[in-house]
Parts: C-alpha cells; structure tokens; sequence
C-alpha cells in the first residue's frame, strides 16, 4: 500500500499532466474498491452521498462522522482520496483550518472548502470573509507534510444565485488566497465554463459538467476544464437500483430486476482488485 506522501504526490501529478481526468465519488470503502477497481486514479468523498448512507439528509452528518467516514475510506484504496469537506465545519477560519488537519490526520490527500453559510436565509459569505476562511485552510495545508490539493468551492449556482460575474470573482479571490483547484458547481451551459476556465490561473473541477448539456469528458477537457467529479450521483444511481427493484417486489412480487445485476463473482473481483491485492 502507498503511504500517503506518495498517493499525494500521485494526486498533484494528475492535476499537472495533460487533459481532462474523473474524480468519481464513493461512499463507503466498498464502493471506493470498486471505482478504483475498475481503474479510476483518484476518488473524493460525497457529503450528500454519505450522509444518506447513514440515513439522514446532505450536511446533517456532522465533521465527527464525517472524519471517521475519512479514516476508514483512505486505506481501502491505493490510490488518492480527497474529500467533500463542505463549509469547513463552522464559520471561522479556524473551523476551516482545522478541518483540513483532521482530515489530512484521518488520510487526505485533498479536500474542499465551500462558501455556502449553511443559513438558507443568507446562503453565501461575503467575498472577503470567504477568502479568509480558505486562505486559513491554505495555510493549514502548507503546513502539512506532504502536498495537499485544497479545493474552494463557490456555491452561488447551487443556492439560487447565477451570477457568473460574482462566482468568478470569487474564484479569483480564492485562488488568491491559496486555493490549489477551483469549482463552481451548478454552471448552466459550455460558455460559462468555458469563461470560467479563461478567467483562472489553476486547475478548475466541474460536477459532471453543466447544467443543461451533457457533455462528455473530452469536451470538458477542451472547454478547459481539469477534472470533473460526481457529487452525489453515484449514490443516487445506486439507490435508484435499489429503489426500483424494491417497488417492483412490493408491487408486483417480480424479481425481473435480478437478471440485470452483476454476478457476485464480478463485483468481488473488483473489490480485489480496488483493493491492491
């Protein structure tokens, strides 16, 4: 198994080489070994994803489950984790600080800070004290003994607020203040990535990629755009699954859905493989 310098030096390599890359987002250690199973380079953790998991609603999870989630995701896999990491946990740039210690405690290699306040009344820190929170995040990670990717998150698209103009601006600020990659989950179309893009100086991550078109990772990579995670997706194709084949039980005592999962053989090799053994 690596050790964490060298799945952080692995993780910063795939942000400096050509192209476009997936980040995709597990959500226990066994869908982790099977993303890494089926060759993905690094993974990054999903809050909507986990919580769920544990049976409660995106950001309800709280940072202590939040680490341990951490602590036992980072050695499943031989390959780089990083981590939703929200709003850093509290208001403060101490609160950011810190959750960046723990998390790298725990196994990071990378993690994000977002600028949502957590009040839906008042969605989104002003500028100033956003870039502070992560300049103190910035400053928690250099100290670390090894590289690790901090990610700050504008969230105004995802809280009712499309400004690109804004959500650019605040980019620049948290590029600035230290941040390694930006992202701007929820940008509508291929112009304003494409502007996004055109407007930093660091490596910028999108969720899937806009809103209203489907494009594919090659297209991302020629819009300018350096590595596209999943957010919570993943966990909700799964569910979907599950919640499909279960309706059909309950409502018509079927079991058509069986014919279309994957033999257990398939999924243990995977599991094995993810694993590193």
């Amino acid at each position: 198994m690596k050790t964490q310098s060298q799945k952080a030096a692995d993780f910063e390599a795939l942000h400096k080489a050509p192209g476009c890359f997936v980040i995709p987002n597990p959500w226990d250690p066994g869908s982790a070994r099977i993303l890494a199973g089926l060759g993905f380079k690094a993974l990054t953790t999903t809050s909507a994803g986990y919580a769920r998991s544990i049976g409660v609603v995106d950001y309800k999870a709280g940072r202590e489950n939040v680490i341990e989630h951490i602590r036992l995701m980072a050695p499943a896999v031989d390959i780089p984790l990083a981590a939703d990491l929200e709003n850093g946990f509290g208001p403060s740039p101490k609160d950011c600080a810190d959750t960046i210690r723990m998390g790298a405690e725990a196994g990071l290699v990378g993690g994000s800070i977002e600028d949502f306040t957590g009040d839906r009344g008042n969605p989104i820190y002003e500028i100033g004290a956003a870039a502070e929170r992560v300049r103190a995040a910035a400053e928690a990670a250099r100290k670390l003994p090894f590289k690790f990717m901090l990610c700050a998150r504008a969230e105004n698209y995802l809280n009712g607020r499309p400004d690109l103009a804004d959500t650019i601006k605040r980019l620049q600020a948290y590029q600035e203040a230290g941040a390694d990659v930006l992202f701007a989950p929820g940008l509508n179309t291929s112009d304003e990535v494409r502007e996004v893009c055109r407007s930093l100086d660091k490596p910028f991550n999108v969720m899937r990629g806009p809103r209203k078109e489907m494009l594919s990772v090659a297209q991302l990579a020629e819009l300018g755009v350096k590595r596209v995670s999943l957010g919570g997706m993943l966990h909700a194709a799964a569910t979907h699954g599950l919640i499909a084949a279960a309706k059909e039980i309950a409502a018509m005592g079927t079991f058509e859905f069986s014919k279309a999962i994957p033999f257990a053989a398939e999924i243990d090799t995977l599991l094995t493989k993810g694993a590193g053994e």
